[in-house]
């Protein structure tokens, strides 16, 4: 049994080492999180550290040249589904890797998110995970430089061109399926309500808009197409504007799910009916879009497994610092529901 008269600060390695019946290599190795350990050993070294209410001093590991089995997390906010998901997909990666998480919210200030960024890489964690971050020219060749292990989720776009490790989505591609679908189903006037345009993504869907109509013959009216900033109010004010022209448009097309449930609110104060007299279709695929009435037609992105891929890019980036940089494109898909049909044009004539 432990010393209770001891405070935890006073234990050390080689008292887990003796606890468990190893060699203080053998703590070290189990501390470090490296594979060769046997089970077993892990195991006791685990139950020792856990009975002396042993807390490694993270810092001083990581000045030793060790690792702090920690990996920092920056995200703009926990207010909405998207962020929750991905952030659920690189826990569970992490979790299996035997590594914790450093969450910190930057509430969308650039200020915040490179002062954390300086502090977490001051031995404080192994590498970093920024999902959508706003800020990233101040300090990603710092990063490079160093070979800090970094990959960003979902990020605008890096100025000078620089390739950074990443994972998103194939957001021009869903954007141009999604607008072909309501082409298809005979919509000519199709307004497109942006995302904040200084990122990577909406600029990115607003492409696969554009080269949708083009195909198809249209030419790109730019009274339909509003700028938006992915949330909900202002998705509701644009789809107000796009009704109140003189000639509406029979579907509206929202950059991400949220606008398209402030679009389905808008609507709704006008008096009209989703789909029968305009069609919503929006982008992501969160939770909710499932469940609101009548069920979003959306654009899947694949959330969770694109917080599983930068987890686990970011390990391969600790283990080997010098890797390539890698750009990993995940595949969107179209979730057809209930908030798209024909116009009313053509459902008046007996279309289905």
């Amino acid at each position: 049994m432990p010393d209770q008269s001891r405070h935890f600060d006073d234990i050390t390695i080689f008292d887990v080492a003796k606890e468990a019946g190893v060699s203080y290599s053998t703590v070290s190795r189990v501390l470090n999180n490296k594979t060769y350990v046997s089970a077993d050993k892990r195991e006791r070294v685990l139950r020792a550290m856990a009975q002396l209410g042993y807390v490694a001093n993270i810092q001083a590991r990581s000045l030793a040249g060790g690792r702090t089995n920690i990996v920092g997390l920056l995200v703009r906010g926990l207010n909405n589904t998207y962020i929750g998901e991905i952030m659920k997909g690189i826990d569970n990666e992490l979790a299996q890797a035997h590594y914790d998480l450093m969450l910190y919210t930057t509430h969308r200030r650039k200020t915040k998110e490179s002062a954390y960024v300086t502090k977490l890489t001051r031995n404080v964690v192994d590498g970093l995970l920024l999902v959508l971050p706003r800020n990233a020219d101040a300090y990603i060749e710092t990063l490079q430089r160093r070979h800090f292990p970094h990959v960003l989720v979902d990020h605008e776009g890096i100025s000078h061109n620089i390739l950074v490790p990443s994972v998103e989505a194939t957001n021009r591609k869903g954007a141009y399926e999604a607008t072909s679908y309501l082409l298809q189903l005979g919509h000519q006037r199709i307004g497109f309500i942006t995302g904040k345009l200084e990122m990577g993504s909406a600029q990115h869907r607003l492409e696969g808009y554009k080269a949708a109509l083009q195909d198809h013959g249209l030419p790109l009216d730019p009274d339909l197409v509003r700028e938006g900033d992915f949330l909900q109010p202002q998705g509701y004010t644009c789809t107000q504007e796009l009704l109140a022209l003189p000639d509406p448009p029979t579907a509206i097309f929202a950059s991400n799910d949220f606008s398209a449930f402030g679009a389905m609110e808008a609507v709704r104060d006008q008096n009209l009916h989703i789909p029968q007299d305009i069609s919503i279709i929006g982008f992501d695929d969160i939770p909710q879009a499932a469940h609101v009435h009548p069920p979003l037609t959306t654009v899947r992105q694949p959330l969770e497994e694109m917080g599983r891929a930068a987890a686990r890019l970011l390990l391969k980036y600790i283990s080997l610092p010098e890797a390539p940089v890698e750009r990993i494109e995940l595949p969107t898909e179209l979730i057809i529901r209930g908030s798209c049909r024909p116009p009313h044009h053509l459902t008046s004539k007996g279309e289905p």
